[in-house]
């Protein structure tokens, strides 16, 4: 499969009577944008705002990111969402980058909902205070979900989406410069040159969030929910180009967004290195189970694919914490047991005074984990001059890493508008898709 990719740098976001990319500026009608957002009866509400690096604005409760799109050759963008189901990681696509669009609830949170700081202390949880946000802050008529800690936030999160494409739309007639054009190939695993066969051979296993039994919570691909999902194994411009979109269960820091799918950067590691250090030979799609058994059987799967792939070597991480980290130990001492060489990714819960046991399960052979960070750090963070959003959502509705009343810290929310929370609440801030900037320290 061959995917180019056309890429459009953006240096600032306005509105304009006409929506135009020039001189990498993207201006939006802000009508014509809604009136795409506006498409499901659902949205009762909305309302399109700029939020850029540096600011002093504050988003809560945010839902979902989508780096803007677009198919050129006439392609599904997210097939089986918003388009129709048809292979993706090939062709044309265009790409707007330094900008992502977010959903952003105007009134009500989620427990996988979470928040960013544009500046400040609190710009560095996550990736996204470094990028301009194009914030879709909507409301829906979805009651059924109102009171509940969980939401699965459809309507808000699939406007986004619809969203994402009509601001990639922008940019279809136009051309990028030669240099922001990038491609994605590689030759078929049982074809590759001698050269590259004699390379140490890696597979990169991904366990995306699919534990919630009920439709509609889950990562999905090609729009399938995921917990209908067995381990795949997947071309890896497939997930660089929309099979996979977010779901809305995990604690927020530890969650993939579209956008991190859409630039996964572990991936976009191992194709630099294609070739030179390694011989990629592509993603294990796997998921993440409720039962003992579950976790089983996949880890088998996982590790009879890397195995007949002829993998010396796997990476392998996980979307979440805690009960999942019986599926991220089942699925590497699993790969260790058959010869593949296993580095996992993910980020810790030691608790608030960072003593507790970092994953759920351990195991000896899991001997080389990366990790970003722990979700149960405490953050304390200044008033900022904007809220995008609602602030209160943090306290009020159930976010992972907020809480309403504390009997030693007091409510998450002052009433000085400063804010008192667990890294739980950083909108994808443990970055374990491969963002992360920590490093880890000894004492």
């Amino acid at each position: 499969m061959r995917l180019e990719m056309g890429n459009f740098p953006v240096k600032d976001v306005i509105f304009g009577d006409k929506s135009v990319y020039q001189d990498g500026i993207l201006t939006i009608n802000k009508e014509e944008a809604l009136a795409v957002v506006r498409e499901d009866e659902h949205i009762t509400d909305a309302d399109i705002v700029i939020a850029r690096p540096g600011e002093k604005k504050r988003i809560v409760p945010v839902k979902e990111a989508i780096e803007p799109r677009y198919k050129v050759d006439g392609g599904s963008n997210f097939p089986g969402v918003i388009d129709k189901v048809e292979r993706v990681g090939e062709g044309l696509t265009y790409a707007l980058k330094g900008c992502s669009v977010l959903a952003v609830g105007k009134h009500w949170g989620s427990f996988g909902d979470g928040l960013i700081d544009m500046s400040g202390e609190g710009a560095n949880y996550s990736y996204f205070s470094k990028l301009i946000n194009i914030c879709l802050v909507a409301d829906t008529d979805e009651e059924f979900e109102r009171y509940e800690q969980q939401k699965k936030n459809r309507a808000i999160r699939w406007a986004a989406h619809r969203l994402a494409v009509y601001i990639g739309s922008i940019v279809r007639d136009l051309t990028p410069e030669q240099e922001n054009q990038e491609v994605f190939e590689l030759e078929p695993i049982t074809r590759r040159s001698k050269a590259v066969n004699d390379l140490p051979s890696v597979v990169y296993v991904m366990q995306a969030q699919s534990q919630m039994e009920e439709i509609g919570y889950n990562d999905l691909v090609y729009g399938w929910d995921m917990n209908k999902f067995v381990p795949t194994f997947m071309h890896p411009n497939e997930i660089l180009d929309g099979a996979l979109i977010s779901g809305s269960f995990m604690p927020c820091s530890s969650k993939w967004s579209t956008y991190d799918f859409q630039n996964a950067p572990m991936i976009r590691k191992l194709y630099q290195e294609h070739g030179k250090s390694i011989n990629f030979l592509g993603v294990i799609m796997s998921n993440l189970n409720v039962q003992l058994e579950q976790k089983k059987r996949s880890a088998i799967f996982v590790a009879q694919m890397a195995k007949s792939l002829g993998a010396d070597g796997a990476i392998l991480t996980e979307e979440g914490y805690g009960n999942p980290d019986a599926d991220f130990i089942e699925c590497f001492v699993a790969l260790e047991d058959v010869g593949v060489k296993t580095v996992g990714l993910t980020n810790e819960c030691t608790g608030r005074d960072g003593q507790s046991q970092p994953l759920v399960t351990l195991d000896e052979k899991a001997n080389a984990i990366v990790s970003t960070g722990n979700v149960s750090e405490l953050i304390k963070l200044p008033p900022m001059e904007t809220v995008i959003g609602e602030l209160q959502a943090l306290a009020r509705d159930g976010l992972s890493g907020g809480w309403a009343d504390d009997e030693k810290l007091g409510p998450s929310v002052k009433e000085d508008g400063s804010i008192i929370l667990e890294n739980n609440s950083m909108f994808c801030g443990d970055q374990i898709i491969g963002w992360s900037p920590k490093m880890m320290k000894e004492f």
